[in-house]
Formats: C-alpha cells, sequence, structure tokens
C-alpha cells in the first residue's frame, strides 16, 4: 500500500508541475511580447478560472465517481501537457497564451482533486496523512517551474514549459500503469444535478469547506506575489536577490508541512492542525508590512519560510475533513465542489492583489490576506 501511495504522490506533484509553468516564464513573455505589467495576474487567473470551470464540469457530470479515477488522471495529464507545450508550437501570445493556459487549469480539475480521490479511494484510515503528502506533492510541483527557471538561466524560456510538460505525462502514465482503481471506491449510478445542495447540508463538511474557503483566498494570491513582494523589496532596499530560487523555496517549503501535518494528523485532530495553521498564516499576513520595511533579508526571508508552510499546511486536513463528512459515493464530486468554490475565490484575490500593488505602497501588497484566514476561521469554529 506504500508503493501506491509513493505512486500517487510523485504522479500528483509531477502533473502539477503545469500549474505555475505560465508563473515561471511571464517576465520573458512580457520582454518578448510587450505585454503590460498586468499581465502576471491575467495569466494566474486564467488558469484558475479554467480549473474551476473544469471542477465544475467534472462535479456536475460525476466524472471521477462515475469513470475510472486513474483514466481520467491519465487522459487529463496528457491534454493540459500539450495545452502547455502549445504555447511553444503555436508561437502563442497575448490572448492566445491565456486561453491556451485556461484550458491547461481545465484539465488540472482532472488532476488534483481526482489524485485525492484516488487515495481516499485507498486510505479509508489514516486519510490525513495521504492527503498530507499528496497536497504537500501539489505544493512541491507549484514550486517547481520556479527552479527549472533558477537553475536554466541562459536558456530559452521554452524549456520550463517542456520539462513541466514531459513531467506531466510521466505523471499520468505512472497512474494509468501503477495504480488501479482502489478498494474502497464507490461508482456513482449516474449525473446528479442536485450534488451541490445535498453535500452542503452536512454541518461539519460546510464548517470543512468555509475553513477552505478562508484558506484559498489566501494561498494562490500568495504564492503568486511572492516574486513580486521580493521584486519590491529588492527595490526599496537596493539589495540583489536570486527570486525564482528565494520563490521555489518559500513556496515549496510549504510541501514539507503538508507532509508534517499529515504524519502529526495520526496523532492530533486534523480539525486542530487546520486551525492552528490558518491563524498564523492570518498572523504572518498582518504583520507583512513590518517586515517588509525592516532591511534584514535573512529575517525577511525567514518569515517568508514560516508563512510559506503555514499558508499550506491547513490544506491537506480541511480536504481530509471535507472527503471524511462528504457522502462516500459522491466524494470526489464532494471535493470538486470545495475545489471549484475554493478556486473561484483566488480570482478576486488575485486581481485585488493586483490593483492594490499599482494603488498603494509596496509594503501592504499582503495585508489583505489576512481576510480569509478570519472569515475561514470565524466559520470552521463553529462546527469544530
Amino acid at each position: 500500500m506504500n508503493k501506491i501511495l509513493s505512486k500517487i504522490v510523485v504522479a500528483q506533484f509531477f502533473a502539477t508541475s503545469l500549474w505555475f509553468a505560465g508563473n515561471a516564464v511571464v517576465q520573458d513573455l512580457a520582454q518578448e511580447y510587450g505585454l503590460a505589467d498586468t499581465y502576471l495576474a491575467h495569466i494566474t487567473s486564467s488558469v484558475q478560472v479554467g480549473f474551476i470551470v473544469g471542477t465544475l464540469f467534472f462535479a456536475i457530470f460525476t466524472i471521477a465517481d462515475r469513470f475510472s479515477p486513474s483514466k481520467v488522471f491519465f487522459i487529463s495529464a496528457l491534454m493540459a501537457a500539450s495545452l502547455n507545450l502549445s504555447i511553444v508550437w503555436l508561437a502563442a501570445t497575448g490572448w492566445e497564451i491565456l486561453a491556451l493556459r485556461f484550458g491547461t487549469g481545465f484539465f488540472l480539475a482532472g488532476i488534483y482533486p481526482v489524485g485525492m480521490k484516488i487515495a481516499a479511494d485507498y486510505f479509508d484510515k489514516g486519510l490525513g496523512k495521504s492527503l498530507g503528502l499528496l497536497v504537500g506533492a501539489l505544493v512541491l510541483g507549484t514550486s517547481f517551474p520556479h527552479l527549472i527557471k533558477a537553475f536554466s538561466d541562459g536558456l530559452p524560456w521554452a524549456w520550463v514549459l517542456y520539462g513541466t510538460s514531459a513531467l506531466a505525462m510521466l505523471g499520468g502514465i505512472l497512474i494509468l500503469l501503477g495504480v488501479p482503481d482502489g478498494p474502497h471506491r464507490k461508482k456513482s449510478q449516474g449525473i446528479d444535478f442536485r450534488a451541490l445542495s445535498k453535500v452542503f447540508q452536512v454541518p461539519k463538511f460546510r464548517a470543512a469547506a468555509f475553513g477552505y474557503f478562508g484558506h484559498m483566498w489566501e494561498l494562490y494570491t500568495f504564492w503568486a506575489f511572492v516574486p513580486v513582494f521580493l521584486a519590491a523589496y529588492m527595490k526599496v532596499h537596493t539589495i540583489s536577490l536570486d527570486i525564482p530560487f528565494i520563490s521555489f523555496c518559500v513556496i515549496g517549503i510549504g510541501g514539507l508541512s503538508c507532509a508534517l501535518g499529515g504524519f502529526l494528523s495520526e496523532k492530533l485532530s486534523p480539525a486542530f492542525i487546520a486551525g492552528t495553521a490558518l491563524k498564523i498564516s492570518g498572523i504572518c499576513s498582518a504583520l507583512s508590512p513590518l517586515f517588509f520595511l525592516q532591511p534584514s533579508t535573512a529575517i525577511l526571508l525567514i518569515f517568508l519560510m514560516v508563512w510559506g508552510m503555514a499558508v499550506t499546511a491547513d490544506s491537506p486536513m480541511f480536504s481530509t475533513l471535507v472527503a471524511t463528512y462528504a457522502p462516500i459515493n459522491s466524494r470526489a464530486t464532494a471535493l470538486t465542489i470545495v475545489n471549484s468554490i475554493g478556486f473561484a475565490l483566488t480570482i478576486p484575490s488575485i486581481q485585488l492583489a493586483q490593483f492594490f500593488f499599482n494603488a498603494i505602497p509596496a509594503h501592504l501588497l499582503l495585508f489583505a490576506l489576512g481576510l480569509g484566514p478570519l472569515l475561514g476561521l470565524y466559520f470552521f469554529k463553529k462546527s469544530f
């Protein structure tokens, strides 16, 4: 069984490396095609919108509950990788890039929540540990394009897209050949257009979902704007930083905290871990202006690493709670619905951060992210 979990984790890491592939090369794209400064928010949001549409499609038609989740994962990985590569193949520019990133996001809906569904079908007990490792793989995969960018300095930006697409295809093949459908899988009988209202009738499911929504308000905006935050800090304090490598470290360390939270969930309540992490990340948001203004680079980096750990540690715990309290024959649909709503909240958060970056002092850029943890904790604590 540990071999199965290892395969799922590796495949998830490989396939989700597509998520921030566009972000890692956005500066190169902007220079080559003369794109506006706001393109970072647009290229990030296009993936998120694609993922939202994809999750709604997968949820409404109960794709991963009606068909083999392993085959769904494989097909989705191949399609997402092909669309990612099409940016290079088609020499895409402007709106074409956004459309291809939208398509990539759409098929990521068949990778991330479906990967959690596959894990839940294998690990009825110890689900927190399994999802901790799985979401940790997602986080590391998200950060990986920044590492490729850091170590391919001087090479064409297309290498980042080649590398992430190749990894995604390998991930899909690994699931197809190495991970058959799990023993706890309950096949859905058909399309259920009432799935949304039915799953939210369960109080603990609803509380876990709202906690997750607060977490999502903060997460992807933090990830998208870490490089921007570092660039602004570098300019204000007149220093030089390796922004791609630091961004990889700040985002990637969240994978460690997800895995650690997963192991701790065998001794501590997932609800306790989720609530604690959400509190810490909210506090980090509130303190971010102070750490920006102080001159020590080492102190700033330690702060960002702590925040990078806290901002992700609650994610697998919320997913564990959602999977635990969802009806077993619509578990994939429930996970996908919650993912869809959570990712929908990242759009206004990212766009507001872009607006604030152009309208307020740079040290206040990440301050508003604390609204998510604050509201998430308020609703979560009503039932846990």
